[in-house]
């Protein structure tokens, strides 16, 4: 069956970098777009930037623009989140998900992990 498993989460300073990833299983990940969302407390899901299936192109939300950058390695099944200058406003849970899209058009599914904490504190 369909997993998504977050980990690399935890405690970081401001400026400080984490790095995230996702494993996931139970489907043909290769074909799916995978992206990051976060929730920080009291707050609505925001999107945080995604990744085309081969890895091809990335885009990101303005807030995170030049500081993450989203990964991937198919061989492993893995999507990575490389955080870095980190700000106190990035503490979030953070969430991994996958999709299928052809030339931009949403096709189906939507699979979501469990997510992993990150904290910025000093």
């Amino acid at each position: 069956q369909v997993q998504l498993v977050e980990s690399g989460g935890g405690l970081a300073q401001p400026g400080g970098s984490l790095r995230l990833a996702c494993a996931a299983s139970g489907f043909i990940f290769s074909s799916y777009a995978m992206s990051w969302a976060r929730q920080a407390p009291g707050k609505g899901l925001e999107w945080v930037g995604g990744i085309y299936n081969d890895g091809s192109r990335t885009n990101y939300a303005d807030s995170v623009q030049g500081r993450f950058t989203i990964s991937r390695d198919n061989a492993k099944n893995t999507v990575y989140l490389q955080m870095n200058s980190l700000r106190l406003e990035d503490t979030a849970v953070y969430y991994c998900n996958g999709g299928r899209y052809y030339s931009g058009t949403y096709l189906g599914d939507d699979y979501w992990g469990q997510g992993t904490q990150v904290t910025v504190s000093s």
